[in-house]
């Protein structure tokens, strides 16, 4: 066990994240299948003589001085992975440093994430006279937005006033984010046999019925995600060529935007179509941070963006307000030979302090040239 220290060098938290995100990647961590990474993810705080909890596959910490009176922010980003694609040519589960970057299954989406915010976490831990406890959740289950994950843990956790969510965002701030509703659909019609006439055949009713909602606009656009997008994602009729089947049966993929709970977007799509529509789940709404929030206004005075996210996330399911920002780019996740560079995730790990200085010490946010308080 280290000597419990108050205050760590660049260099030493970089090289903390690296070394933890290496072991993280050679253990699978499937979504369900997370308890050996979160036996890591403990083993390195316990390493740091930091206390921690657990419910499930989820760990989480909260500062030394945690103070019960206060307002709380939450770091939060998960340790399961989707499964590795067909197209890897490396071992998934083989820790590789070349080239400036890190492969391996999980390293973008959201390993970095995960060893980013475990460093800020120790960076702050000591802290006194913050204006705000910190905490963190390093979380199961979101690649699949099972309901073991931080929807499980979250009534735990301590009057969370903000959560900070880490995902590959370039360190750019997604200060929006596009909720999901998966529609089952299914249009009836007469069976009959092909060679007779038919007017009431399911596949044609339902065609016609897909094209009206494909083509339909929602009235309300939002000015940080823009339409709600209505996805035809899969359709499936008939098994015989000369039959006519009963029924047409497809599922549709929406986006929903911050102008439409999941509800009210599953309500007016019922109304334009004549098909008996069933959605899977209504939790995956859309979430935004206003642009004036503290935290927002921290980031953009360092030079960071803002956009709107049109995936999804465990933002979904964080009942408070929050904001999606990490390293990495989303357009790595789930490809083959994923990889992180390892600029990033030093890029990660000063813009998270640099924000949250700006957020957690009330009037004391800068050191005078812009740079962090951290000692090298």
């Amino acid at each position: 066990m280290q000597e419990l220290k108050s205050v760590y060098s660049k260099e030493e938290l970089l090289k903390n994240a690296v070394d933890l995100l290496k072991k993280l990647i050679e253990i699978p961590s499937f979504s369900k299948d997370e308890f050996n990474t979160s036996v890591e993810i403990e083993n390195f705080f316990k390493k740091h003589q930091i206390s921690t909890k657990r419910f499930k596959n989820n760990i989480w910490a909260v500062n030394k001085n945690f103070d019960v009176f206060k307002p709380s922010i939450l770091l939060n980003t998960h340790h399961d992975t989707v499964k590795p694609n067909k197209a890897y040519t490396l071992d998934p589960f083989l820790a590789i440093e070349k080239d400036g970057k890190l492969l391996g299954l999980g390293s973008n989406d959201a390993g970095a994430s995960l060893v980013s915010m475990a460093q800020v976490f120790l960076h702050f831990y000591n802290k006194e006279d913050l204006k705000y406890n910190v905490i963190i959740a390093l979380t199961a289950e979101e690649e699949i937005s099972g309901f073991d994950g931080i929807e499980a843990l979250f009534p735990q956790l301590p009057n969370i006033e903000l959560a900070i969510v880490g995902e590959p965002t370039q360190m750019n701030l997604a200060i929006a984010e596009k909720g999901l509703l998966v529609i089952d659909g299914e249009m009836k019609g007469t069976p009959s046999h092909a060679a007779h006439p038919n007017n009431d055949n399911s596949i044609v009713k339902c065609m016609e019925d897909l094209q009206q909602i494909l083509s339909f606009k929602f009235p309300k656009v939002s000015d940080y995600l823009g339409e709600v997008k209505v996805t035809l994602s899969g359709i499936h009729s008939g098994v015989q060529h000369n039959v006519v089947p009963e029924s047409c049966v497809f599922t549709l993929d929406v986006r929903v935007t911050d102008e439409y709970s999941n509800k009210e977007a599953f309500e007016i799509i019922q109304s334009q179509m004549k098909s008996t529509l069933t959605a899977r789940s209504f939790r995956l709404n859309s979430s935004k941070i206003e642009m004036d929030h503290p935290f927002v206004q921290a980031g953009l005075e360092i030079g960071r963006t803002t956009y709107g996210s049109p995936t999804s996330s465990d933002q979904a399911i964080i009942p408070c307000t929050s904001v999606k920002i990490g390293p990495g780019d989303s357009t790595r996740s789930h490809t083959a030979d994923e990889y992180i560079y390892i600029e990033e995730i030093e890029e990660g790990i000063d813009i998270y302090i640099q924000i949250l200085e700006k957020v957690l010490y009330a009037g004391s946010l800068d050191n005078g040239d812009g740079g962090l308080r951290i000692s090298t």
